[in-house]
């Protein structure tokens, strides 16, 4: 049955359902169905709608909340996962909402990246000032500046923060972390995703300053999650990704990040991909392996061919054999 049709059916028989006791259905087009759940099992949900019953796929419900469970609901904001100082990073159980409301909750904690070299964007996440960022927004420069935009009474004030410090850098990944050093407040900061629930299709909007049009919102679809690239994995979404988006965040309809925008095509609509926050995770975690050290700005790994045979005379026993020899 056509999700419209259940919509309509909706505003039929509403009227027919006892909704003090009824059951609220969200599916994940959107729409929301109240009934008496008869049936539910890990395949489909059967649903009492007052003079007609719906059978519904379990893999098109979001959530099925209880009348009791809503009323005693906490309204406290999202319940935090335990994390360490060493993590660096937050998560959190959040629930499904619009990208209106996940944008006023979160938008705040989007920022702009800028240097000599060029401009980009990032994301906070941590209160004391820890943002990420992509590597190419600010290679080879020192002078960085954020610009944060807080949430006032009157809209959004953008404060730009010059003492910017450079924690880590991983060019192989395009991540860098950055930390604001002369804060005097509590920062807004977003929560990670993980990629085991990111599914093909699902929606996802994107926040950023591209071309230097700050706080922008692009909405788009998870093309797909696991794009090579160059030796890279990406999530590839529709979402719109231009010059000045690059190392802002991806976001799911729960609010969390699942990626790190990092390129697009210019001239070829739909075609976007950002770093998976798996990725993200691990560089954090693992920072301290690519420290920035400000004596030694070109520190990192350099790889080296190996160096030729001495002994030429003694590598016969290295080859494999020729065709003669196994003839023999």
């Amino acid at each position: 049955m056509k999700y419209g049709h259940i919509a309509l059916m909706v505003m039929v028989f509403i009227f027919s359902v006892d909704t003090a006791r009824a059951e609220r259905i969200i599916l994940k087009n959107g729409y929301e169905l109240t009934g008496d759940v008869l049936k539910s099992d890990a395949k489909t949900v059967v649903v009492d709608l007052g003079i007609t019953v719906l059978r519904l796929d379990r893999s098109d419900i979001v959530r099925i909340a209880k009348p009791d469970a809503e009323k005693t609901e906490p309204k406290t904001g999202p319940q935090e996962e335990k994390a360490t100082q060493w993590q660096l990073y937050h998560t959190a159980k959040l629930q499904r909402s619009s990208i209106e409301k996940n944008t006023e909750r979160f938008a705040e904690a989007v920022v702009m990246v800028t240097s000599p070299g060029g401009q980009g964007s990032g994301f906070i996440v941590t209160e004391d000032g820890y943002l990420i960022t992509n590597y190419h927004v600010i290679a080879r420069e020192t002078r960085i500046k954020v610009a944060v935009f807080h949430k006032t009474d009157k809209g959004y004030e953008q404060q730009h923060y010059k003492k910017v410090k450079i924690i880590a850098l991983n060019p192989f990944v395009d991540l860098a972390l950055l930390k604001i050093e002369e804060a005097e407040r509590k920062f807004p900061y977003v929560y990670l995703g993980r990629m085991d629930e990111i599914e093909v299709g699902q929606t996802v909007f994107a926040i950023g300053n591209p071309l230097g049009l700050t706080r922008t919102v692009s909405q788009g679809i998870v093309s797909t999650k696991n794009r090579n690239y160059e030796g890279q994995l990406y999530i590839q979404t529709t979402a719109d990704i231009n010059p000045g988006n690059s190392g802002g965040p991806l976001f799911n309809l729960k609010g969390e990040v699942i990626g790190v925008t990092s390129m697009g095509y210019i001239y070829l609509g739909g075609l976007n991909f950002a770093i998976p926050t798996d990725v993200v995770k691990r560089f954090i975690m693992n920072r301290d392996a690519f420290a920035y050290d400000e004596d030694n700005p070109n520190s990192g790994y350099r790889y080296l061919q190996p160096s030729g045979r001495k002994n030429k005379e003694n590598s016969l026993r290295y080859k494999l054999p020729s065709v003669e020899t196994k003839k023999q």
